[in-house]
């Protein structure tokens, strides 16, 4: 039981956490606060890290619901979020800016308003799309096995939500230390990962629609 509780463990904290990526939302995050103060920036990077753990937690534990209500399979769903997963590692591996996860009008419109931690910062910048789709994904597997299967998952957002408030908190000495070449290295190493990730997902909501296809597999 133990090894399996590290093992899970393990899974879903390197998913989340590449998901999110804070490493890269550090330029979006310096953009919007920066006419901030070091304290302002600190409460702000709080704010939004809180958000995006509530944001995803919230949708670990509610989208098996939700896909009921709505008559989504959660073969569809993994189709679907391998999909976007997708197209944002390949933004990732190529270090350029997602439109899936932010876009400039966003940065521009969070960098006029009074408090952006929540909007855009906690969500899309963080919990956008892609790490919605995983957190969901990895709790539904997690529920096909014992009850504790879920805190590993739930664990996993909390430590990625204690890391986006490090990493944001000190973005300007992160920067710094790293400069750009060591953030786009960081960003192309975990956009394959993703890559990897999403084709998962992709073959895993592919052999949940299809059984006929895949019943021999």
């Amino acid at each position: 039981m133990v090894g399996d509780f590290l093992s899970l463990s393990l899974v879903s904290l390197s998913a989340i956490f590449f998901v999110v990526d804070p490493f890269a939302a550090i330029p979006f995050f310096l953009a919007i606060t920066r006419d901030d103060g070091a304290e302002e920036r600190r409460a702000t990077a709080l704010r939004a890290s809180v958000t995006a753990g509530l944001v995803l937690a919230s949708f670990a534990l509610a989208g098996a619901w939700l896909f009921k209500v709505l008559g989504i399979s959660l073969g569809a769903f993994k189709i679907a979020g391998g999909v976007v997963l997708l197209l944002l590692a390949l933004d990732m591996i190529r270090t350029q800016p997602s439109r899936t996860r932010i876009t400039e009008g966003e940065v521009e419109a969070g960098a006029g308003k009074e408090d952006a931690a929540i909007v855009p910062l906690g969500m899309p910048l963080l919990a956008g799309p892609g790490s919605i789709a995983t957190v969901i994904v990895l709790m539904s597997r997690a529920r096909a096995g014992p009850w504790w299967h879920a805190l590993p998952v739930l664990g996993a957002i909390a430590v990625t939500a204690v890391a986006c408030f490090l990493i944001l908190a000190g973005a300007a000495r992160t920067e710094r230390v790293l400069g750009r070449t060591g953030l786009a290295i960081l960003e192309r190493a975990a956009g394959l990962l993703l890559v990897a990730l999403a084709i998962q997902f992709v073959l895993d909501g592919l052999a949940e629609g299809l059984p006929r296809l895949f019943g021999g597999a």
